[in-house]
């Protein structure tokens, strides 16, 4: 068994919540993007001029508009139109992978965005399974790790350590309560609390560990997907045992075999490369 990891004396919530307010100073674009998206006064018009000031973050916007995601290649020629096709919720997801630095590989864990865009495409194609919208579910997969990234940032040789110790997901989760007090998907729940992020995105990051809520059933099955294809001698575990019953076993190779297809183009319109 792994040694247990003490806990790490310098992690302190506040401060660590603070510093994506700091961010946020630094990147007033995506800031103001993620406050006004979800506002009944914005529309597709106004959300784009906003926008248009980040060049690089409308290029992403423009970029996701015209992948196989969406059905559109080549189609969208305009910010407008490409706030539209991809949806308020998508804007603001993506500015707020812009405002904490998740576009920045380099400052980011190994493999970061193979498993996020990973994550992201198997609760997006198995969403309607569970009553969900497929780009809610996208979002929420993109959104899950910002706090591995948060724990990452804040603890980096005692996080890479942790993450070697703890390949599984369940594993990583109790290891990261041992040392931080709190594991990645509640620390994200927080931050997007704080912004103003919907319940209904905030429920499956509480929910995830408790095999008994069905809150959780999706990001679970997107979870074990997303192990299934990047964790190297990885022993799955049944879908049915993490989604109360509501997926069985047989439906997840056609997923398999989708995110393993598009997984590469999602991440390259997410970061922009």
């Amino acid at each position: 068994m792994p040694t247990p990891l003490v806990a790490a004396p310098s992690f302190d919530l506040e401060a660590v919540l603070a510093s994506i307010d700091t961010m946020a100073a630094q990147k007033p674009v995506a800031a103001q993007i993620v406050s006004i998206a979800n506002s009944d006064d914005t529309d597709a018009r106004t959300l784009a001029q906003t926008l248009a000031s980040d060049v690089a973050l409308a290029g992403r916007v423009m970029k996701l508009a015209n992948s196989a995601y969406f059905g559109m290649r080549g189609r969208v020629t305009s910010l407008q139109f490409a706030v539209t096709v991809v949806g308020f919720t998508t804007v603001r997801t993506m500015a707020t992978v812009a405002l904490t630095d998740l576009d920045d590989e380099s400052r980011l864990p190994e493999d970061f965005w193979r498993m996020s865009t990973c994550v992201a495409l198997a609760a997006s194609t198995l969403a309607s399974r569970f009553g969900e919208r497929p780009q809610d579910a996208l979002c929420l997969g993109l959104l899950a790790p910002l706090g591995v990234a948060l724990l990452h940032h804040n603890d980096q040789n005692g996080y890479a350590e942790l993450t070697a110790a703890e390949p599984t997901s369940a594993g990583r989760r109790a290891a990261e309560v041992r040392r931080y007090g709190i594991h990645a998907f509640r620390l994200t729940a927080v931050a997007l609390e704080q912004w103003g992020f919907p319940p209904s995105m905030l429920a499956p990051l509480g929910a995830v560990g408790d095999r008994a809520s069905e809150d959780g059933s999706l990001l679970r099955a997107a979870l074990e997907v997303a192990a299934r294809l990047a964790v190297e001698d990885y022993v799955p575990v049944p879908v049915p045992e993490l989604t109360c019953g509501q997926l069985r076993e047989d439906a997840v190779p056609p997923v398999l075999d989708k995110v393993r297809a598009e997984a590469d183009e999602l991440r390259l319109a997410m970061l922009g490369d």
